[in-house]
């Protein structure tokens, strides 16, 4: 466990709020200074993410960096912060992702209100990823859903005002599932011993009655399920990438749907190891379904930017199909495609909204030849296309590989199904690119001016890690892998479900 005297996680949320108040009051004609003031905010906590993986212990399966002060104390609701394996690499991802998109896109109007929503939504997403507490965990998950409806209605494309709606009520409805269930969770675990939101304690008192326990676990599963969002309430997802600004596409795809998929985790499985054994069948089938439906709906697209959208629906089934898989290598896996899905797709929101900047459409069709007039634009996404696809030596392929084989040794069919996947996403991805870059360039796709030194840099962090992370995810998987085999024994001591002897590296080496 590390100990720390300085509260590093509560100063990573507390650095983008305070940055918020600030460009509250900043005067509304000095935009630069707006934008200058929130990039340096998250650059900052950026910098502070950064600097937390290299000191986080490998080899800790525990919390590190706690830091725990009494709020309501007679509710039994305590600021309790702190980082795993699972949690790390998504507090870093939200850090290196936020200065990106605010430096990144061009922002034509009203600057100062999207850069305060902006960090607002950044505190949010860290929040949630380092709370340990239940309602602080809840209260950070519901401030996410203002700032992202009020960036997507705000600054969006033409139908951004329905996709806002329908995001937020979409959201809205699922968080009310996880209030019931998070009420019944502590109030019925209670049984005359004080009432309790840490989740830590909840985990270790297990006192719900078996039907009660699996009734509550898909109370906060169909709120996770909205948020991923997983096969058949996925329907919000495509509308509001589509008509959001680059930017809050980005963050939607980097972060806010991994709020879903980390939640599933660390309250599902982690809560209701039997209820998750139970229902995993289920999910398992609905994320197939949704990798499956997914890519073929991403092929027919005729939106660039909602192929993408679509794409995303496939890649989160991914993480969920390894996390069902309840085996050590399909939960790393599923916790590493978390960070892979948010880098390569975020990059590739990015590459689009840059195209839609130079021809002011995203329609295929009208995409032609690009690659003569922008040679390092293709270049580039060319990398993060492959990355996405899950070539081998880039990110996407690591966490791909290890979900499909962590869940082929338990549930063989689904993990077969599920490899149709990768083949389809090679199909639509390349078939996309070839229309938009490929041949010879016509009307207004003609002269179109490549890459930007600022679109570079904007690009080039994420390039960085996207082959690092394809050439050397070990450092990565040092921190994630005890976590995750805690987690994974803890199912095993409560219900009858055992990995087969070769998903445990204990047993693969004869011990």
């Amino acid at each position: 466990m590390n100990d720390l005297d300085f509260p590093i996680l509560s100063a990573i949320v507390l650095v983008p709020a305070a940055a918020a108040a600030a460009v509250a009051v900043l005067p509304r004609n000095r935009p630069d200074v707006i934008r200058m003031v929130g990039f340096l905010a998250a650059l900052a906590t950026g910098v502070l993410t950064v600097w937390l993986a290299f000191a986080f212990e490998a080899g800790d399966a525990g919390y590190q960096f706690v830091s725990q002060h009494n709020w309501i104390e007679d509710l039994g609701i305590s600021w309790i912060v702190g980082v795993d394996g699972i949690s790390l690499f998504l507090v870093v991802l939200t850090g290196v992702l936020f200065p990106i998109a605010l430096i990144g896109p061009k922002v034509h109007r009203d600057v100062k209100s999207y850069v305060a929503w902006m960090l607002v939504l950044e505190a949010g997403c860290l929040g949630s990823f380092v709370a340990l507490d239940l309602f602080v965990f809840f209260l950070f998950f519901e401030i996410t859903l203002v700032p992202m409806y009020f960036i997507i209605g705000g600054w969006g494309y033409d139908n951004r005002v329905y996709a806002s709606i329908k995001f937020f009520l979409y959201t809205l409805f699922g968080s009310a599932f996880m209030l019931v269930g998070m009420l019944a969770l502590v109030f019925l675990s209670a049984k005359g011993r004080p009432v309790t939101f840490d989740v830590r304690e909840l985990a270790e008192r297990g006192a719900l009655a078996e039907n009660t326990a699996r009734w509550v676990f898909l109370a906060f599963t169909a709120a996770f399920a909205v948020k991923i969002p997983l096969f058949p309430v996925h329907t919000w997802l495509p509308d509001a990438h589509t008509e959001a600004p680059t930017a809050g596409s980005v963050i939607l795809a980097g972060v806010l749907l991994k709020l879903g998929t980390y939640g599933i985790l660390r309250f599902g499985v982690s809560l209701f190891p039997a209820a998750a054994v139970d229902m995993a069948p289920l999910l398992l089938t609905l994320a197939t379904i949704g990798i499956i439906y997914g890519a073929l709906v991403a092929t027919v697209q005729k939106d660039l930017k909602r192929l993408v959208a679509y794409s995303s629906v496939a890649h989160l089934g991914f993480i969920v199909l390894g996390t069902f898989a309840l085996t050590n290598q399909g939960v790393a896996g599923g916790v590493l495609q978390m960070v892979n899905h948010g880098l390569s797709t975020g990059a590739l929101f990015l590459l689009v909204g840059m195209i839609y900047e130079r021809r002011h459409t995203r329609q295929i069709a009208e995409l032609h030849g690009l690659q003569k007039s922008m040679p390092l634009m293709a270049a580039v996404f060319t990398v993060v296309m492959l990355s996405s696809i899950g070539l081998p030596g880039l990110n996407g392929f690591v966490g791909e590989f290890l979900v499909l084989i962590g869940t082929f040794i338990t549930r063989r069919w689904w993990a077969v199904v599920a490899t149709a996947g990768v083949i389809l996403a090679a199909l639509y991805l390349l078939w996309a690119y070839q229309r938009v870059f490929h041949g010879t360039p016509t009307g207004d796709n003609v002269g179109l001016p490549d890459m930007t030194w600022r679109e570079r840099a904007v690009m080039a962090p994420l390039l960085a890690l996207i082959v690092f992370l394809g050439v050397y995810p070990q450092p990565v998987l040092d921190r994630i892998n005890p976590a995750v085999e805690a987690l994974v024994s803890r199912v095993e001591k409560a219900t009858d479900h055992r990995q087969p002897a070769v998903a445990t590296r204990r047993e693969a080496v004869g011990e």
